[in-house]
Formats: structure tokens, C-alpha cells, sequence
């Protein structure tokens, strides 16, 4: 009796090893792509956040009749205030989860964790002067 032998040929393998290598030449640059645009929407993501914060703190100092200096509380968290906005120091208490960032309240810059230049990948909050909004600045120029 003669046994069969099972398994593929050489010309087999090396079509399907050829097939791989293709396939990973136009699928690996869309993925790598993915996670640039990723870090580009968490960042535009706080952006919104963080100028929803700052807007919903200013409505409460508003409607409660606090003075212009006077503390708001926020989900149970005191937010620091001037001139009826957040505080460079409390600007991030206002926000619940700033998870990916992380924080410098001296510059008031949230940097994107993993960025490529995560200073230019990045929310910047400006305290607000007398009788005027604060300014936010969104950077993703180099996730």
C-alpha cells in the first residue's frame, strides 16, 4: 500500500505568502493612517469639551448670582473662577475625564498623549479677561 502525503506544494505556499505580502502593502499605510486621525479627533473631541466646560461653569456663576471671583460647584467638584470663567488651575476640574491628555495648568495646555510633537497636538485654554471669554485653541498639526 502506498500512503498519500497531505500538505501543500511549494507553488502553493509561495501564491498565498504573495497574496499576504500584497494585501499588507495596501492595508498597513490605511491603518497606520488611522491612528493619526484618531488622535486628531480625541483632540478637536476635548476641544469641544473643554469650551462646553468653560460655558456651562459661566452659566452657573451666571445663574446663581456669584460674584465675579466666587467658586462654582460642578458635579460635586468646586471650580475656581475670574471673571465668571474657570480658572488656568481649574479648568480641568471642570471637566470630568480628560483621560489621553495630560494637563499643565501654568500654560493651560492639554497635550495628547502618544503624539508624535504633542505640543502641536494639542487644546490650549486662555483665562478669560475682565468682560470677556476665554480663548481655546485647538492644534493638530502634528498628531
Amino acid at each position: 500500500m502506498r500512503k498519500s502525503s497531505a500538505g501543500f506544494t511549494l507553488i502553493e505556499l509561495v501564491v498565498v505568502i504573495t497574496i499576504l505580502g500584497i494585501l499588507a502593502a495596501f492595508a498597513i499605510p490605511r491603518f497606520a493612517n488611522l491612528e493619526v486621525e484618531a488622535r486628531e479627533a480625541a483632540v478637536q473631541g476635548l476641544g469641544g469639551s473643554v469650551r462646553s466646560a468653560a460655558t456651562l461653569a459661566h452659566s452657573l456663576s451666571l445663574a446663581t448670582g456669584a460674584a465675579v471671583a466666587d467658586p462654582v460647584t460642578m458635579e460635586g467638584t468646586a471650580v475656581a473662577m475670574a471673571n465668571r470663567y474657570p480658572t488656568l488651575a481649574s479648568i480641568d476640574d471642570a471637566l470630568l475625564d480628560i483621560t489621553g491628555f495630560t494637563y499643565d495648568a501654568a500654560t493651560g495646555v492639554f497635550s495628547k498623549d502618544g503624539a508624535t510633537t504633542p505640543a502641536n497636538c494639542s487644546v490650549t485654554y486662555a483665562q478669560a479677561a475682565a468682560n470677556s471669554s476665554p480663548a481655546i485653541t485647538v492644534d493638530v498639526t502634528d498628531c
